[in-house]
């Protein structure tokens, strides 16, 4: 019932998560019926079946073909998802702001007025001293000059009585016409001048995209970039393969006969459907170069049956060490078959020590099952692996998750290597694996006991890593009698 309400709560995360992100890298830029906006929607509900594909094949049993067919797009578009998102998120913040910049941008450009309509309503002289209706210059003020000639053409000149009748009346008559000639000249002078200024505003509409659109496009594509451009360099850090770490751990019990002993850790090799033959033949080199003296696999070697990924494990009969190198089992391997996994190691050269001890030149290297054995009766012992040894002797201890620091301190342990966070494998997973387990990397110490969390030399899921780059360390033991 829990992992049905969970698993209901984490789909509803996606289809909201994904729902956020189509809006705003399709429907906030695209149009409505446009070949990209379809495309856009078909892609958001076909990457998310593709993820839940690929994580949920393998558990199924479907065939490895289909499995490595699913992983690559289905995986990586989970690591797309959370950086885009991220992304996105960002660009909420920075959206407002540039809307505004635009916005006070576009208000202090100048309108754009045709000429004559801008003379005709800003020229003093067309208005008068306070603000009257007046006459321009150029206008009214001739029509009394021009007024005789109109009256001429409108008064017939057949005789001179006429003429004098007409010349004498016209002082008189010059006012009243001057009035009936102004109107209809200035009319269709302030007419057209004043449709133009209404007129301006909607004959000039504002070209290309509008400024909203503009934004989104601008913060989609940026978006966008950052969050491939990391899931490009934290996949690129992977398939490359893992760097070298080297640290010092003194430890007070540690003989010098045994100082300067170099034990290899690796974890988290995650050998599966995208991480194969190559990728364990990489790993393989890397520690044989380092020359060590024992080589420490401590735990989630494989995501996949012997059947499936046998082969791809081959590789690990290369491993040298002068002491030979020594296995753990993880949580994943609980999930491939355990058993069979512990068997096929024996035969490529690696010892598993489950719930066991050996003496290795100067102290006592145990190993410990997994806790995700438990559900199958093979958890881990410490009363086995650690009860009834010498506690005068160093003691170093294989487990594979790091929350069994406390089990290692009440039985002596000196130094515990582990891993299992992958260092939170995809920034701000970091802090999540941080809440989970006391250490998520590197070496820190618990009372007499010290704690070594390796980030791992694979990936689990999307083959991807941010924040937290993949490695082998090389842990070498100081004697304080040295």
């Amino acid at each position: 019932m829990v992992f049905a309400l969970v698993g209901l709560v984490v789909l509803a995360l996606l289809g909201a998560v994904h729902r956020y992100v189509w809006r705003r890298f399709v429907g906030d830029t695209t149009a409505p019926g446009s070949p990209l906006r379809r495309a856009g929607t078909v892609a958001a509900f076909v990457l998310p079946l593709l993820s839940v594909g690929a994580m949920s094949s393998g558990r199924v049993g479907a065939p490895f073909w289909l499995q490595q067919v699913l992983a690559w797009p289905g995986f990586l578009w989970l690591a797309c998802l959370l950086y885009l998102t991220l992304a996105l998120l960002v660009g909420e913040v920075v959206r407002p702001v540039l809307l505004r910049v635009l916005a006070r941008r576009d208000g202090a450009a100048p309108h754009a007025v045709p000429e004559a309509a801008a003379t005709a309503v800003s020229d003093p002289a067309a208005t008068g001293p306070a603000g009257e209706s007046g006459t321009a210059p150029g206008t009214l003020a001739e029509v009394p000059d021009e007024a005789p000639s109109r009256t001429g053409e409108l008064v017939p000149s057949g005789s001179t009585g006429a003429s004098a009748t007409a010349g004498a009346a016209a002082p008189a008559a010059k006012e009243p016409v001057a009035e009936s000639v102004a109107e209809p000249l200035a009319e269709p002078e302030t007419r057209p001048a004043a449709e133009a200024v209404a007129e301006a505003p909607a004959a000039a509409p504002a070209p290309g995209p509008s400024r909203r659109l503009f934004v989104s496009r601008v913060v989609g594509g940026a978006a966008a970039a950052a969050g491939l451009a990391t899931v490009g360099y934290g996949t690129y850090g992977v398939l490359r393969g893992p760097s070298v770490k080297r640290i010092t751990v003194p430890l007070a019990k540690l003989p010098r006969a045994a100082h300067g002993f170099r034990i290899a850790v690796v974890s988290d090799i995650h050998i599966g459907p995208i991480l194969g033959r190559a990728h364990t033949r990489r790993i393989v080199d890397t520690i044989n170069a380092t020359s060590p003296d024992l080589v420490a696999v401590v735990g989630d070697l494989v995501d996949g049956s012997v059947a499936d990924l046998g082969s791809a494990a081959e590789p690990l009969a290369g491993l040298r060490a002068k002491h030979g190198s020594f296995f753990v089992t993880g949580n994943h391997e609980y999930f491939s078959g355990a058993e069979q996994w512990v068997d096929h190691v024996r035969e490529l050269g690696l010892r598993p020590l489950e719930n066991a001890r050996v003496e290795i030149g100067g102290f006592d290297l145990a190993g410990v099952n997994d806790i995700a054995g438990e559900t199958e009766g093979q958890g881990p012992d410490f009363g086995r692996a650690l009860g009834d040894r010498d506690r005068g002797r160093a003691a170093v201890l294989l487990a594979h998750q790091p929350v069994v620091i406390h089990d290692a301190v009440e039985h002596g342990v000196d130094l515990q290597l582990s891993g299992h966070t992958h260092g939170g494998q995809l920034w701000p997973g970091n802090l999540l694996a941080e809440l989970a387990n006391p250490t998520v990397a590197g070496l820190e110490r618990y009372g007499d006991t010290q704690l070594f969390v390796s980030r791992g030399a694979g990936a689990w899921g999307p083959p991807v890593r941010v924040g937290a780059p993949s490695d082998i360390t090389v842990v070498e033991l100081a004697s304080r009698q040295a």
